[in-house]
């Protein structure tokens, strides 16, 4: 097994922002410290060192460190960014619950978490059955196991 951290995907590169060799970056996570100046992100094409970084629209502008051109940014787009996961051991993590096995209160086994969808109300834990169940019925987890509370008959059941 490989000591090297897990790497997130956290954002992308949408386009070039300007000639100075900035990018419009659009973030995958709610985690802005990611784009923090000195942050260091992983790509295909090589580690990028955030140079510095405000807020645009619902996007940041980044400028990376030994990116000054308009072509050099240009080269860029469509770049996925990735970083190691951050350990917060209050916060459900969607790489931590996916391949998870989900049981109800009594210990029956619902499935297997395939994905987790957003959703304004609650987002959703997809099960490997098709069924959907809101995030904010998970009450415990615990080594490849989540546990949920749900109201009767979101299985199907009366």
């Amino acid at each position: 097994m490989s000591d090297a951290p897990r790497m997130l995907e956290v954002g992308r590169i949408v386009k070039p922002h300007g000639i100075r060799g900035e990018v419009i970056v659009e973030l995958l996570t709610d985690r802005v410290e990611r784009l923090a100046p000195g942050s260091v992100l992983g790509s295909d094409a090589g580690d990028l060192v955030v140079d510095a970084t405000r807020p645009h629209q619902a996007r940041w502008i980044v400028a990376f460190e030994g990116v000054a051109t308009r072509n050099e940014s240009e080269r860029l787009r469509g770049t996925v960014l990735r970083a190691p996961a951050i350990e917060d051991p209050g916060v459900l993590w969607v790489h931590e619950l996916v391949g998870c096995e989900v049981v109800d209160q009594s210990g029956r086994s619902r499935g297997t978490v395939v994905a987790v969808e957003a959703n304004p109300a609650s987002d959703l834990i997809v099960l490997d059955s098709g069924a959907l169940v809101p995030l904010r019925f998970v009450i415990g987890r615990g080594e490849g196991r989540v546990t949920v509370d749900v109201p009767t008959g979101l299985f199907g059941e009366t």
